[in-house]
Order: structure tokens, then C-alpha cells, then sequence
């Protein structure tokens, strides 16, 4: 069973315009937020990993894959190893949690995309705990275009 959870959220639209909530998230925990700018749909972000710290992802605009995979062994991961694959959109307000232990990879379909990211942990904490691998590594991202 995934530790990866998902927190639906709610659209709410009328003559005014729209609210996008996440009405059953709560910030405990939260010390950092920023947003991450896609400029277009052949950018791959990734795979970038954390022993330790937890992340929560929400897609503002746009669409965008996200592929996570609970890494084994930090320095010489398993090739072999299952990636969970996500897909988040502007039109469907979903927060995505994501425990310490995993990797991310980000694909954007839509051109400026913008996904905002929220960490429990301060940036010096998180650089202390950054595990960069291959984009190509555990997905065929050909498959998502």
C-alpha cells in the first residue's frame, strides 16, 4: 500500500470567477513554499529525492505528470524499481503528499504550467537532503507527451 496520499479538494465557479480549495488540508508542519514555472511540455524535471523531507505538490495552472518512486538505496538505487504515476490539473484542485523517502519527476503538458510546492523542511535542511538522479531512470516519459 502507497504512503502517498491524495487530498481532494473543490472548485467553486460563478458569474464572479473561480475559487480552487483545499478545505481539508491543514499546514501542520509546513516551513516552505515556492512555485515552479514549467515554459513548456518537453521539459522533464527530475528525478530529484529526499531521505527526509516530506512534500506536497498542488498544480495553479495547467497540467502536470508526476511520477514518485520510494527509493531503496539512496546512493545506488534499483533500476528495477516501480514509479507511481500522477496526474494533476488546474480543473481538478488535488493536493499531492508525498512522505520523506521518495523521488519526484515532473511533466508538464500544457506550456506554462506552474505547480506550487510546499516542504517541511527550511531550504538548508533540504539542500543537506537533495539525491539527484537520471530523467530517464525509472519512467519512459516518450509516453507522456
Amino acid at each position: 500500500m502507497s504512503e502517498i496520499k491524495v487530498i481532494q479538494g473543490e472548485i467553486f465557479r460563478d458569474q464572479r470567477g473561480q475559487i480552487s480549495s483545499l478545505n481539508e488540508f491543514h499546514f501542520d508542519g509546513v516551513k516552505r513554499c515556492y512555485i515552479i514555472h514549467h515554459p513548456d511540455e518537453s521539459v522533464v524535471r527530475g528525478w530529484h529525492g529526499h531521505q527526509f523531507e516530506r512534500k506536497w505538490f498542488y498544480c495553479v495552472k495547467g497540467e502536470v505528470t508526476i511520477a514518485l518512486v520510494k527509493i531503496d538505496n539512496w546512493e545506488n538505487p534499483s533500476p528495477s524499481l516501480n514509479a507511481e504515476i500522477y496526474h494533476l490539473s488546474e480543473d481538478d484542485s488535488k493536493l499531492l503528499c508525498v512522505p520523506a523517502g521518495y523521488a519526484n519527476c515532473l511533466k508538464a503538458h500544457i506550456p506554462d504550467t506552474i505547480i506550487q510546492v510546499l516542504s517541511d523542511k527550511i531550504l538548508s535542511e533540504a539542500l543537506g537532503d537533495s539525491w539527484r538522479y537520471d530523467k530517464d531512470m525509472w519512467v519512459d516519459w516518450e509516453q507522456y507527451k
